[in-house]
């Protein structure tokens, strides 16, 4: 199941390329044989790399509590993997949650990246695996068809918006394709889809000084 791969090389569907240091790892340890893993010494500061030529930075609990760096590490990621789609995977455990909105719009507003969270390494096996072994091999970031509103890791990412639940998150998702175009909207865009109250709502998380 295991091998080295060219560096940069793209997995073909079904495999992934794993940073070497996650070797051994709860987080591989999850994938009990479901994902064929690629390891590879020099990924820099990407993690893993997906066949639909996406790639993911985990950021756990403690490096969001032990301070700032970790925001330099996802500004590298990004500008190391500016062709391919960035996609950041948070814990966000009791622990970690006060820094978790902050953190949202400095990867999602100010980067441009997808950013899912999870509660622990397993829980990140569960959605790496959901990513490879979707019922399609396009990115769903990237898809702008009505079934990408079905997949539950997009859904599960627009209701954690105040006050959006999961038929407004349908209906803002059938107008806006991503959280980052969700973010540009002004308030008057926002109100016929969702009432006055939660337009404000919408707006004033993207827009409000922390």
């Amino acid at each position: 199941m295991e091998s080295k791969a060219v560096v940069n090389a793209i997995p073909p569907y079904g495999y992934i390329i794993a940073n070497e240091k996650w070797r051994g790892s709860v987080l591989v340890q999850g994938f009990k044989g479901n994902v064929k893993i690629i390891f590879e010494e020099h990924l820099g500061v990407v993690d893993f790399h997906l066949s639909d030529k996406s790639c993911i930075l985990y950021v756990s609990e403690s490096d969001i509590v032990a301070g700032n760096a970790y925001k330099r590490k996802i500004v590298r990621f990004r500008n190391a993997n500016s062709s391919l789609q960035g996609i950041i995977v948070v814990e966000k455990t009791r622990l970690s949650e006060q820094y978790f909105s902050p953190l949202q719009k400095f990867v999602v507003l100010e980067l441009g990246l997808n950013l899912l969270p999870v509660l622990n390494p397993m829980e990140a096996s569960q959605l790496i695996y959901q990513l490879v072994h979707g019922e399609s091999k396009e990115n769903p970031f990237r898809r702008k068809s009505i079934s990408r509103l079905l997949d539950p890791v997009v859904l599960a990412l627009v209701q954690q918006i105040p006050g959006v639940g999961k038929v407004k998150a349908l209906a803002l998702l059938q107008r806006y394709y991503s959280i980052h175009q969700l973010s540009q909207a002004s308030a008057s865009d926002l109100e016929p889809i969702v009432g006055q109250a939660t337009a404000q709502h919408i707006w004033g998380f993207f827009h409000k000084p922390l």
